[in-house]
């Protein structure tokens, strides 16, 4: 199994059981990460601690990872329900450096969120 794939795997279980920890333990302890475009870099472990329990998906996708070396970029997409029950749809990109180890060396997001769940396109994820 390729190392986009293995965490595409990986991420889907601790995003669906809300497991931060297990998220966490994807990235290397000093991983350059940017969790959105315009955000400054970020402790991605800290991050994932913090925003994988408060992002409850009741449907989660991610899509066939585009990969070359040891960079690898993954689509997702999610149906999220907020602590009030506010639902809302999120579609992004992750893209990632692998290191020696297996863990994430860098990775970047770019996402959106929309009101409302809304199921991908057929098309999406290839």
């Amino acid at each position: 199994m390729s190392a986009g794939r293995r965490w595409a795997k990986a991420y889907e279980r601790a995003w669906r059981s809300g497991d931060g920890d297990a998220a966490a333990a994807l990235y290397a302890e000093d991983c350059v990460f940017r969790s959105h475009p315009f955000r400054a870099l970020e402790d991605a472990r800290a991050y994932m601690r913090r925003v994988v329990p408060e992002a409850e998906a009741s449907e989660v996708w991610f899509g066939q990872p585009v990969e070359d070396g040891d960079v690898a970029a993954v689509e997702y997409w999610a149906l999220l329900v907020d602590a009030d029950g506010t639902e809302s749809t999120i579609a992004g990109l992750h893209r990632m450096r692998f290191g020696a180890d297996g863990l994430i060396a860098e990775a970047r997001d770019y996402w959106h969120v929309e009101p409302g769940h809304r199921p991908p396109p057929p098309e999406w994820g290839r």
